[in-house]
């Protein structure tokens, strides 16, 4: 298969596949939680919980006795008001992003899709990329759809003119996967994030690789 004819951008996940964004996560988490008198965690807990959104990742940070709506929005609400005034504190790029990202930006269309809030999204990307590295940058917006909902994939390549078989979809999760498939979009996983290889091949992932170099090997 001639790969560089076939494919035509990338669709990428942010936290974990572009940008260590951990470190960050948790702190806003942990300040939400204390700020209601909940357990906080360490950082490697945090790990297996992100991907899925805030809300979600509120509940699963609860004690399970305390787990319900009303204080999934308190600490959803804390975590926005912390995390919108220091979103990249810790956060940096993986090893290989930048240079991959500049030389695939040359003559391919790149794309973000996240369910970070949309808002510190774009706010990361603005502070760590070169201005112009993607052509759309999207990231969880209220009363819309959000991974793994293939909708978001087909709503932002509408504009650009693509079909889902024309991208592929680097994540490093199981809900970057599941999405790619969902979309009909090449599911790639990265085995740097903040999953094991196993979920990703659990996920059906067709191709993990290992460094940001290899993803080239699709346009060559």
């Amino acid at each position: 298969m001639n790969m560089k004819m076939k494919y035509k951008g990338v669709i990428f996940d942010l936290d974990g596949t572009l940008v260590d964004t951990i470190a960050d996560i948790a702190a806003s988490m942990n300040h939400a939680l204390a700020l209601y008198g909940f357990p906080q965690h360490p950082i490697t807990e945090y790990r297996p919980k992100v991907g899925w959104g805030l809300t979600r990742l509120a509940f699963q940070c609860l004690p399970p006795e305390v787990q319900n709506d009303e204080n999934a929005a308190l600490l959803v609400s804390a975590v926005h008001h912390f995390y919108a005034k220091s979103p990249v504190v810790h956060a940096e790029l993986f090893p290989g992003i930048l240079e991959l990202t500049a030389e695939l930006s040359q003559k391919h269309k790149l794309f973000v899709l996240t369910n970070k809030p949309d808002s510190a999204a774009q706010e990361v990307v603005s502070a760590l990329f070169p201005q112009g590295t993607f052509l759309c940058v999207r990231g969880e917006l209220r009363g819309k759809p959000r991974k793994p909902d293939p909708t978001c994939v087909w709503d932002m390549l509408v504009d650009f003119n693509l079909a889902p078989s024309d991208v592929i979809f680097a994540g490093d999760s199981e809900v970057d996967i599941q999405t790619a498939l969902a979309a009909g979009s090449f599911p790639l996983g990265v085995s740097w994030g903040y999953r094991p290889r196993s979920t990703l091949e659990e996920a059906g992932a067709r191709r993990i690789i290992d460094t940001p170099e290899e993803l080239l090997d699709f346009f060559r």
